[in-house]
């Protein structure tokens, strides 16, 4: 397992636990930041972990009763203005995504991980409708990521 922890006063952590699967997330944490505090609020503790389609298939059992893989999972541990979560990313759903999609596997990283976030924002994407603004939420805020680079 790799841990990146914040060292910038955010505190946002990142925890890598797949075995092959390794991505660089150099400017995540400040693009993060940004895009929840572009909807009024702040991070207090936001921690990703990202590992195999097994393990987020264990969790979507245990929790959710759900009985299929899922990209992503998120955890809301806090109930103040203060974003607090945890966030489960199978890499290996991005990466077949990304290919089913045409997207890179960092794009399609980067609009899980963000579509995390949203959640912890308050958005659902249960209807069409919701679904509809989630995604447009997902290009904003990916448009952020490629303006910071």
């Amino acid at each position: 397992m790799s841990v990146y922890a914040s060292t910038s006063g955010r505190m946002i952590n990142f925890c890598i636990e797949h075995e092959n699967i390794k991505p660089d997330l150099k400017g995540y944490e400040s693009w993060l930041s940004d895009v929840v505090a572009q909807h009024k609020r702040n991070i207090s503790q936001l921690t990703y972990i990202l590992s195999s389609d097994q393990e987020i298939l264990e969790l979507n059992r245990s929790y959710l009763n759900h009985d299929f893989y899922t990209d992503v999972l998120t955890f809301e541990l806090g109930e103040d203005e203060e974003i607090i979560g945890d966030i489960f990313i199978s890499l290996d759903r991005v990466k077949e995504n990304a290919e089913e999609e045409g997207f890179t596997f960092e794009e399609e990283l980067r609009r899980v991980m963000i579509h995390g976030v949203l959640h912890l924002l308050g958005y659902d994407d249960s209807t069409e409708k919701e679904r509809k603004e989630m995604r447009d939420l997902e290009d904003r805020a990916l448009e952020m990521f490629h303006v910071k680079q």
